[in-house]
């Protein structure tokens, strides 16, 4: 029977019987370096049995995760370097990340910010620090966009996403909010009529990104939960990270980007996996993706193509000299 709430160590994804017990002292201690948490939603289409299970694969600490390889980094595209004012990332001239908390309703394998999220990781902006990242907003008038991210916004109750979004109702050269979240997958219960309310609260060009990475996180309750949020107008594009034996084949690929249109989003990025620490078991070549990316051209409907993103250095903002 699948659990009625989220797993958040070692030990409770072993009492709901999606580790073998043996295994436990091992994950204890990758879970101690790593935030676990996976939902009821999630750990219900876990296959124990299926040691390649894609959504394990994704979920479910492995200690590879404690050996580190050549070139991983901390901060592997750059945040903190790019972070004028806590909680902002400005990396290009006009858009910017708003990352309001560092809480996630799950914590993937592969998370590239795997060292500032979780229980342990980076807190929730506190009201001193939201002021300072909306004042910095306020006074560069050439950001257009701003992306609110984390973590994930959307664990954020309605209350604080309106105030957010009331709060950039207030900046006018900002036109467009983009929101990135993992929420009406892996928690699709939390997608209320409150939550897609305030996801509006902005009155800006509003769009929700939904990340995920395999055609079963797509379940009925996580389309119907998508629904809600484009049938009140706000329109969806998705994020996908390539992911050695998760979804790097050419038929798991293709079948996700077109659940992705059959659910109303449109495909927008497929990202090469970020050199976060402990990730290279997860990892393909710029190669393999790009071969990929060929084996699609032609066999789905352009709807369905993403941009594949083999995520290069990224440029200082504002340029150096």
């Amino acid at each position: 029977m699948p659990p009625a709430h989220t797993l958040r160590s070692a030990q409770a994804l072993a009492d709901a019987g999606l580790i073998a017990p043996e295994r436990l002292p091992a994950l204890e201690r990758v879970a101690a370096q790593y935030a676990v948490a996976i939902t009821a939603d999630m750990a219900a289409l876990i296959e124990p049995a299926n040691a390649a299970d894609p959504i394990a694969r994704q979920f479910v600490p492995q200690t590879a995760e404690l050996v580190s390889a050549p070139g991983e980094d901390p901060d592997p595209i750059g945040d903190l370097t790019h972070s004028p004012v806590e909680g902002i990332v400005h990396r290009y001239p006009d858009r910017v990340l708003l990352k309001p908390t560092h809480t996630c309703a799950v914590y993937c394998r592969f998370c590239f910010r795997r060292e500032m999220v979780g229980p342990e990781g980076l807190k929730t902006l506190s009201p001193d620090q939201l002021d300072a990242a909306f004042a910095y907003v306020a006074s560069h008038p050439e950001i257009w966009e701003v992306i609110v991210t984390g973590g994930d916004p959307l664990v954020l109750s309605p209350r604080r996403l309106r105030d957010i979004g009331e709060r950039l109702a207030k900046i006018e050269h900002v036109k467009v909010v983009r929101f990135h979240t993992r929420v009406p997958a892996v928690d699709p219960a939390a997608i209320t009529g409150e939550m897609v309310d305030a996801l509006k609260a902005s009155g800006k060009a509003v769009y929700v990104a939904l990340h995920a990475n395999h055609p079963r996180e797509l379940t009925a309750a996580a389309r119907a939960a998508c629904a809600k949020i484009v049938d009140a107008g706000v329109p969806m594009i998705s994020q996908t990270v390539l992911l050695a034996g998760i979804n790097d084949d050419p038929e798991t690929l293709g079948a996700l980007m077109r659940a992705f249109v059959e659910t109303r989003i449109k495909p927008y990025y497929l990202h090469h996996h970020d050199y976060a620490p402990g990730t290279a078991h997860l990892r393909t070549s710029i190669a393999e993706g790009q071969a990929l990316m060929k084996a699609l051209r032609g066999a789905i409907s352009g709807l369905c193509q993403p941009t594949y993103n083999p995520q290069g250095q990224a440029h200082p903002y504002p340029p150096a000299g």
